[in-house]
This record gives C-alpha cells, sequence and structure tokens, in this order.
C-alpha cells in the first residue's frame, strides 16, 4: 500500500517538492557554514520523495542544547516558510476526501521543516 501511495505522491508533485530540497540542500552544502542546514534539507528531500512508510520521532540526542539553538535559526530563515507551504498544500490536498492521505504527508513534512535538528526518519513498522 505504501508502494502505491509513494507513486501517487511522485506523480501529484513529490518528485518537484524533492527537487526543490534537494537543489537547496545542494547550495547550503557549499558554503561552510551552511552545511549542518544542508544535511537537515537533505532529510527533508528524502521524506519528500517516499513519505509514505515512514515516520518523524523525536532522536535520542535532540534534548541538547546545540539542537535547540540550531532549531530557532532554522526557524528564523527558513522553518516557517517552508511549513507554511506545506500547510497550505496539506488544506488543497484535505479538500477531497481521496487527498486526505496526501496532506498527512504535508503535516508530517511541516513538523519536519519547523524543527529538523534532533528529529529522525525511521521506517513504520
Amino acid at each position: 500500500m505504501y508502494a502505491i501511495g509513494n507513486l501517487l505522491w511522485i506523480i501529484l508533485g513529490g518528485f518537484v517538492i524533492f527537487l526543490v530540497y534537494l537543489f537547496g540542500s545542494i547550495v547550503l552544502i557549499i558554503t561552510v557554514v551552511g552545511i549542518p542546514f544542508g544535511i537537515q534539507t537533505l532529510k527533508l528531500s528524502v521524506l519528500a520523495l517516499l513519505p509514505f512508510g515512514k515516520d518523524v520521532r523525536q532522536g535520542e540526542r535532540a534534548g541538547g542544547c546545540l539542537y535547540l539553538i540550531m532549531n530557532v535559526i532554522w526557524l528564523l530563515f527558513a522553518g516557517i516558510e517552508i511549513a507554511v507551504v506545506h500547510v497550505v498544500l496539506a488544506l488543497l490536498f484535505a479538500i477531497t476526501i481521496i487527498g486526505i492521505p496526501f496532506a498527512a504527508q504535508h503535516i508530517k513534512l511541516a513538523y519536519l521543516a519547523l524543527v529538523p535538528f534532533g528529529n529522525d526518519i525511521i521506517d513504520k513498522a
């Protein structure tokens, strides 16, 4: 079932979201200062390509002060804008009954876009 959801996701625009995140990640990784943020954007791109069958959980190392500082910097410069885009897309998908699973995936991406540091993407069992 996850394979069908992921295939429909890619057809309905998930591949474009993946490419945008991948491009942003490459641009951030080119700069030395942006490497940690580029790695988090890579995390977003992986989830944006195949979101069905994946879950976002708080990692064991999420309680550190460094993760809090990095999440605040991320939130101020990119997190809010990215999360708003995903919430708007979720609302658009939620208009139809068929689009509700896709809306749920955009909400998952919005959460990860708000606080990517200290969160892990895991496979659902």
